[in-house]
């Protein structure tokens, strides 16, 4: 790689110029910061004893040195005793170009057989997948594709967040107020309609906290006794003891949130082998915790 071959050869320009035996593991390389021209920058500080001159000559005595000796290398500059090289483009055009034909490149050609659980995206079904969520996919797809690629076996995994509060939320608002609406009439996605019921239960509870708080009732207090949070901590506990109805209308608007999920997902290449319902599981982990409540 370039960045060695720098190394070895300022290794080399140290000990010619001023006849001096320095590794080339004593020479500092770093990538240039962001703000200065270069690809590389090398501490001149620590050579200073040996040179016995100036940051900046024994800089400029390094860098024509290594323009002279490293084809590769199209320029340098100094700030303050840094030495900051350049690469050319020729180089890293060059060598996108043979990786790009190298098939195997980040490949192991036998499989360690270790398996691996990759867990990535874990939405809410109360709204639909945001920046956020996109980040996480492409990130969470892309280490579990270079896992793969490096001989593992892979497992894809979705943790979806299909219960509690928030999603009670959503529901509570639209059995008030888009009753009459699904995707279809509306012409949109099924987790944008999800997260517009979400949005307006929101906003309706600002106001009845807004009305309680101006009967001096305390912010907290407020969010806590408002009518429409009761009632929606009414459909969880209406959800969690299996009432039809609420059972009915969960699993009609999660269906319309996973309409719209796989459709993004589609969009960007994202698949899973395995995907968990926090329904599945919740209760295993109230259990849990009840036991550890008894146990103090």
């Amino acid at each position: 790689m370039i960045e060695t071959t720098i190394r070895n050869h300022a290794a080399q320009a140290i000990n010619v110029l001023y006849s001096a035996n320095v590794a080339p593991e004593h020479v500092i390389i770093q990538k240039t910061r962001k703000d200065f021209e270069g690809d590389f920058t090398i501490n001149i500080f620590p050579f200073l004893k040996i040179s016995r001159e100036k940051p900046d000559v024994t800089a400029e005595k390094i860098g024509n040195y290594l323009l002279e000796q490293v084809p590769e290398l199209e320029n340098f500059n100094i700030i303050k005793g840094f030495l900051n090289i350049v690469v050319s483009d020729s180089f890293w055009t060059g060598f996108l170009s043979e990786k790009y034909r190298d098939k195997m490149f980040g490949k192991q050609e036998k499989s360690s057989g270790r398996p691996v659980v990759i867990e990535f995206s874990s939405p809410n079904t109360n709204k639909p997948l945001h920046l956020g969520h996109i980040r996480n996919n492409l990130i969470g797809w892309s280490v579990a594709e270079i896992l793969k690629a490096n001989g593992n076996v892979v497992m894809k995994v979705n943790l979806v967040n299909d219960r509690g509060i928030h999603i009670c939320k959503s529901m509570l608002a639209w059995e008030k107020w888009f009753r009459d609406t699904s995707p279809d009439s509306a012409n949109t996605k099924g987790d944008k309609l999800v997260g517009e019921c979400y949005v307006r239960f929101d906003q309706e509870l600002k106001k009845e906290v807004a009305v309680l708080i101006e009967g001096g009732m305390s912010k907290d207090d407020a969010e806590k006794s408002a009518p429409l949070m009761a009632e929606a901590q009414e459909m969880l506990q209406k959800w969690e003891d299996n009432d039809t109805s609420v059972r009915e209308l969960w699993s009609t608007m999660n269906a319309w949130v996973y309409q719209g999920f796989d459709l993004t997902y589609d969009r960007l290449g994202i698949a899973f082998d395995k995907v968990y319902y926090e329904s599945d599981t919740y209760l295993l982990g109230k259990q849990i915790v009840q036991e550890g409540l008894k146990m103090g």
